[in-house]
C-alpha cells in the first residue's frame, strides 16, 4: 500500500538555503523599496502551500530576542493589523497602555534550516510601532534603521559593520537558570585556542552553527575556539549596520538552538568563569560613500583618516558617558578586568589590547576601527546606533592618559545618568528606561564583585531571567 506523507512542509538545502539568504541580503543593501519587497515576499508566501508558519521577531530595550509564530494565512490577511501586549514585555509600555502594533520589515527576511528551526518556517523581523502606527521610541532597531537611512539620504553614509561575537559552551540544557541550584556550569572541553580536535564537543557545535550560519547568509570567514575552556567566536564578513544588528541576534540565536539540540549551553554572559578570559564582541566600524572607504588614508597615522581618528576620539570622549550601553550587566565589569585581555583603558591603540579602541592593520578596502570594550550581551541595535552616532556626532576632546571605563555596574549607572551627551542619544524617558532596568538587576546583586561568580548576577542577567527566577528574590 502507497503512503502519503500526512505533512509535507518546507525543507530546503543549505546551498538553496545559502542562495536565497545572500540574494535577500542583497536586496537589503541595494535598498529595493520596501513596497517592492512586500509584494514580492507576501507572494512568495501565498504560492508556497509548504510553509506553515512565519517567525515574526523583535528586541525589547535590554536586547532579549522575541519570537512571534503567525500562522501564514492569518498573516497574509492580518499583517497590516499585528498587536501584542507591551506591557509583558520588561522596558516597554506599562499595563495601563499595554497593546502595541507590530509591523513587518519585509526586506529582513530569512529562510531558516529546516534541521535547526523544524521544517515549514520562514523568519522575519518586526517594527514596533505605538497604537497609531508610529515608531514606538523604545524599538532601538527602528531607531538605528531610520539613523541609517537619514546618513544615506543625506550624506550618501553607508555605515559597515563586523562583529566578533564570543561565547562558552557548557554541559547541559539551560544550564544559566540551573546556576540558581547551585549547578556550577561545566566546561564541554577543555582544549583552547586553535588547537581543539576536529570530534570534541566544542568543536562539533562550532561545526553545527557555522554551517547553519553560513545557509542564513552570514558570509561566514573563519570559526574556531577562543583562548577560554569552551569558548567560540565564529566570524562573518562585514555588512550594513542594521543587517549587522539582526546577524548579531540570529547568530546568538542559532547558537543557543544547536546547543540545545546538542544537550549543551551556549552563553554570552561576559564572564561566566572567573579565572579565565571573559567573553566579548568586538565591533568592527567603517563608513564609506559610494564604495569608497572614509577610513582610509595611505598618508595618514596608521593609515588611517583624518574622519577615522575624529572618530575615534568622539568615542573616547564619551566612553564613560556610553559605558552602561556597551557593557550592560553586573556580570560584564567581572571581564572588564586588567589581568585577561580586558579593553578597559579609554585610549586608542594598533598594538595594545588593554585599550578600548584598537586600529587593525587594514587597506583601502579593509581599514576600521574596532571597539573591543564591548560586551556580547548589548542590545546590538542601541550599542551600535550610539557607537555611530557618538563616532560621527559626538565632542572630541582630550581624554587622560590613565583614564580607564568603571569596574561596577552602578558607577557606570551613575555617568549615564548623568550625562548630558546620552540624553542626545536617546530620548530622555528610553534613557530612564534603560538605566532603571539595569540599576533593578543591579539592586539584586552585591555591589562588591568578588572573585566568584554570585548566584544574583546570572539569576537576573537580562539574558536568563524569567517571571519565575525574578519572583525568587
Amino acid at each position: 500500500m502507497t503512503t502519503t506523507p500526512i505533512r509535507d512542509f518546507l525543507e530546503i538545502s543549505y546551498d538553496e538555503l545559502e542562495a536565497l539568504n545572500l540574494e535577500a541580503k542583497e536586496q537589503r543593501l541595494n535598498r529595493t523599496p520596501a513596497d517592492t519587497l512586500r509584494e514580492q515576499r507576501m507572494k512568495y508566501l501565498a504560492d508556497e502551500k509548504r510553509i506553515k508558519a512565519v517567525t515574526v521577531c523583535f528586541t525589547d530595550l535590554e536586547g532579549r530576542l522575541h519570537m512571534l509564530d503567525y500562522d501564514k494565512k492569518f498573516l497574509l490577511k492580518s499583517e497590516d493589523n499585528l498587536t501584542f501586549d507591551g506591557s509583558s514585555i520588561r522596558g516597554f509600555s506599562r499595563q495601563s497602555e499595554s497593546d502595541l502594533r507590530l509591523g513587518i520589515d519585509w526586506a529582513a527576511f530569512y529562510w531558516l534550516p529546516a534541521d535547526v528551526f523544524g521544517p515549514g518556517k520562514v523568519l522575519v523581523f518586526g517594527e514596533v510601532l505605538e497604537r497609531d502606527g508610529s515608531p514606538y521610541a523604545a524599538d532601538l532597531r527602528s531607531v538605528l534603521k531610520r539613523f541609517t537611512t537619514d546618513l544615506f539620504e543625506s550624506k550618501g553614509y553607508t555605515l559597515n559593520l563586523a562583529n566578533e561575537i564570543e561565547g562558552f559552551i557548557f554541559k547541559g540544557r539551560s544550564a544559566e537558570q540551573r546556576f540558581v541550584e547551585g549547578s556550577a556550569m561545566e566546561f564541554v572541553s577543555t582544549s583552547g585556542y586553535y588547537h581543539s580536535l576536529p570530534g570534541d564537543p566544542l568543536r562539533s557545535f562550532i561545526d553545527a552553527a557555522a554551517e547553519a550560519q553560513r545557509a542564513m547568509g552570514f558570509a561566514n570567514e573563519k570559526d574556531h575556539p577562543e583562548v577560554a575552556p569552551s569558548q567560540f567566536e565564529m566570524n562573518y564578513s562585514y555588512t550594513e549596520a542594521t543587517i549587522a544588528a539582526d546577524q548579531v541576534q540570529l547568530y546568538k540565536l542559532l547558537c543557543r538552538q544547536v546547543a540545545y539540540q546538542m544537550d549543551m549551553t551556549a552563553s554570552f554572559l561576559p564572564k561566566p568563569v572567573t579565572g579565565i578570559n571573559g567573553s566579548g564582541m568586538h565591533t568592527n566600524m567603517s563608513v564609506s560613500e559610494k564604495g569608497k572607504n572614509l577610513f582610509f588614508d595611505a598618508k595618514g597615522r596608521e593609515e588611517l583618516s583624518t574622519m577615522g581618528w575624529d572618530f575615534i576620539q568622539r568615542i573616547l570622549t564619551h566612553a564613560l558617558d556610553i559605558c552602561l550601553v556597551l557593557n550592560p550587566s553586573v556580570n560584564a565589569y567581572r571581564r572588564l578586568d586588567p589581568h585577561y585581555e580586558a579593553p578597559n583603558q579609554i585610549k586608542a591603540s594598533p598594538v595594545d589590547r588593554g585599550s578600548m579602541v584598537r586600529i587593525p592593520i587594514g587597506n583601502s578596502k579593509s581599514a576600521r576601527i574596532e571597539v573591543r570594550s564591548i560586551a556580547p550581551d548589548v542590545n546590538p541595535y542601541l550599542a551600535i546606533y550610539t557607537l555611530f552616532k557618538t563616532g560621527l556626532e559626538g565632542t572630541a576632546e582630550a581624554v587622560a592618559d590613565d583614564a580607564i571605563l568603571p569596574d561596577n555596574v552602578y558607577d557606570a549607572i551613575t555617568h549615564f545618568q548623568n550625562s548630558e551627551f546620552s540624553e542626545q542619544v536617546l530620548s530622555p524617558d528610553v534613557r530612564d528606561r534603560y538605566a532603571e532596568l539595569k540599576l533593578a538587576s543591579a539592586d539584586r546583586c552585591p555591589r562588591r564583585l568578588g572573585s566568584t561568580i554570585k548566584t544574583s548576577e546570572v539569576q537576573f542577567h537580562h539574558e536568563v531571567t524569567n517571571q519565575y527566577l525574578w519572583n525568587k528574590f
